[in-house]
């Protein structure tokens, strides 16, 4: 049964990585995908953009609209949500994706550089939430989720990487109120956070490069995940999940074709979960 057949989900930072996984999951199953994201040309580090992406969706036979998105301004979302519900007619799943990460300390964090991660982390979310509700709200299977960590105050957290990490934990602090405010009208809010290492460009550029790919899961271990979350009904909500435990309550066993080198066991643990 194809249970997102005909929705309309709109996907931040959709043009790589675990967006990207999430888009082509969701359009597997029948799912109108809007590619929402800055990356319209070809960079020279990072593979994707939205228009490689859309033709990737496109190929599986959904329908796709891409459009190029710049999460700090509230103009771009404004178009970017106007533009998506007028092409497909309606909106019925809002992810949160895009991100901006920098695991730096406060003594070396530029304020400009902790500036672009709350707006991008922070600010967005509660800035898309809101300019996407009136066409959730006439949704039937509404669900926001955001790609956010359970919040743990183990100050190990805190020390090394504070400006990142409160950036990340307000974004999380977003999913448990607006699931509250937002469960009378019947649209679930939830975050997803992987259990371990999950190989992306943001693990390749700031979080241990190829040596940590080694040890990382595939994002489609994520993509199934969100997957789960949004075939949920909405009285699910105001949860902070972790990928691989969610599939666990829901059934799955086999793991292993999600390590990107066969046969690994020993994963890297991903931030903000104790081992």
């Amino acid at each position: 049964m194809s249970q997102l057949k005909n929705k309309t989900i709109l996907i931040t930072g959709a043009s790589r990585g675990i967006g990207r996984e999430i888009a082509l999951r969701c359009a597997a199953d029948g799912a109108n995908i809007v590619v929402a994201a800055k990356t319209t040309d070809p960079h020279p580090k990072l593979p994707g953009t939205i228009h490689t992406v859309a033709n990737e969706v496109a190929s599986t036979g959904a329908k796709v609209l891409p459009v190029q998105l710049d999460v700090r301004d509230e103009q771009s979302i404004s178009n970017m949500i106007e533009l998506a519900a007028t092409h497909f007619g309606g909106i019925d799943v809002l992810i949160n994706n895009a991100g901006a990460i920098r695991l730096t300390s406060a003594e070396k964090t530029p304020i400009s550089r902790f500036d672009l991660m709350h707006q991008i982390n922070t600010r967005a979310v509660l800035l898309c939430s809101q300019l996407a509700l009136p066409h959730l709200k006439k949704s039937n299977c509404a669900h926001i989720l955001n790609l956010s960590p359970p919040i743990n105050l183990n100050k190990k957290w805190f020390k090394d990487y504070t400006p990142y990490t409160i950036t990340k934990y307000a974004m999380s602090m977003l999913t448990l109120g607006l699931a509250e405010e937002f469960r009378s009208k019947q649209i679930a809010v939830n975050s997803l956070w992987p259990k371990t290492a999950i190989a992306t460009s943001a693990v390749e550029f700031e979080a241990g490069g190829q040596e940590l790919f080694k040890l990382s899961r595939k994002p489609a271990i994520m993509a199934d995940a969100a997957y789960a979350i949004l075939t949920s009904d909405t009285s699910f909500t105001g949860n902070h999940c972790i990928d691989e435990d969610l599939l666990r309550e829901r059934g799955i066993t086999e793991f292993d074709h999600y390590a990107v080198v066969p046969g690994t066991t020993d994963f890297f643990t991903d931030l903000y979960i104790d081992q």
